[in-house]
């Protein structure tokens, strides 16, 4: 199974630089997107409805933000819309997920930290995502969470990463976050998983890929009975849709 994942900074405008051709050529079996800047009457037009898939969207509710897509071959038993916070913030086009027999694949998108108040916001977005992801581990289901996480775990995983030490998306704090996940709740960056390059990554805060420093902020994460299932994975470096790249992953399983 192959899952393409991407945050696309505006649905409308990645599909004119050519997202959806692109995406036709890729054989994925789903595919994850976020950051649509669009509510779906918006995307009433053939091109967002890719041919050979079934297409979910989750806006926020408010013109030009948040948003987040799944397409998939095989038809879900279940779509989700949110993680049942009770601030309501996973609700505001923040995460969709698809149900299948044993498995569900989640879209997330991360809330972005630019000042004290969005920051805070942002730690109780993730301090309520943790208690939902350990909540979810003692289920009998497999897991796989694509999305654009809005931080970056390591230091391999961001350029110069002297000099973003205190940046969002690179505090300590948040560190120790994904550590929590990866090491104490056991869920697994699959990516990483695969490639150990220190040299890899899906966004630049510049707004322009190659341009300034790279963060790896676009991951795919498992549960941990999926992590001898990963069997693949790339960032593709030939695009140029947006400020992140695509994240395609694949995965001995079947939907």
């Amino acid at each position: 199974m192959r899952i393409v994942s991407l945050s696309v900074d505006g649905v409308h405008q990645a599909a004119q630089r050519g997202l959806y051709d692109w995406l036709a050529e890729q054989d994925a079996d789903i595919i994850c997107l976020q950051d649509l800047r669009s509510l779906e009457p918006e995307l009433d037009h053939p091109v967002f409805h890719p041919d050979g898939y079934y297409s979910y969207f989750f806006d926020s509710g408010t013109p030009h933000e948040n948003g987040v897509a799944i397409y998939t071959r095989s038809q879900p038993k279940a779509i989700i819309f949110g993680m049942g916070f009770a601030n309501g913030e996973d609700m505001y086009g923040r995460y969709l997920q698809a149900d299948f027999e044993r498995l569900s694949v989640g879209s997330l998108l991360a809330p972005v930290a630019t000042d004290e108040a969005s920051l805070e916001k942002k730690v109780q977005f993730f301090d309520d995502m943790q208690a939902h992801l350990v909540k979810i581990s003692r289920k009998r289901r497999d897991f796989i969470f694509c999305g654009n996480w809005g931080m970056a775990h390591r230091r391999a995983d961001v350029q110069n990463w002297q000099d973003h030490q205190d940046t969002p998306g690179f505090m300590r704090h948040e560190q120790r976050w994904l550590d929590q996940l990866f090491n104490d709740i056991g869920y697994v960056d699959a990516f990483r998983k695969v490639v150990k390059d220190a040299d890899e990554f899906t966004w630049w805060p510049s707004g322009k890929i190659g341009q300034g420093d790279g963060w790896r902020t676009d991951m795919q994460v498992v549960s941990p009975s999926l992590k001898n299932r990963i069997e693949y994975g790339a960032i593709n470096k030939n695009v140029d849709f947006c400020s992140h790249l695509p994240v395609i992953m694949d995965y001995d399983l079947e939907v």
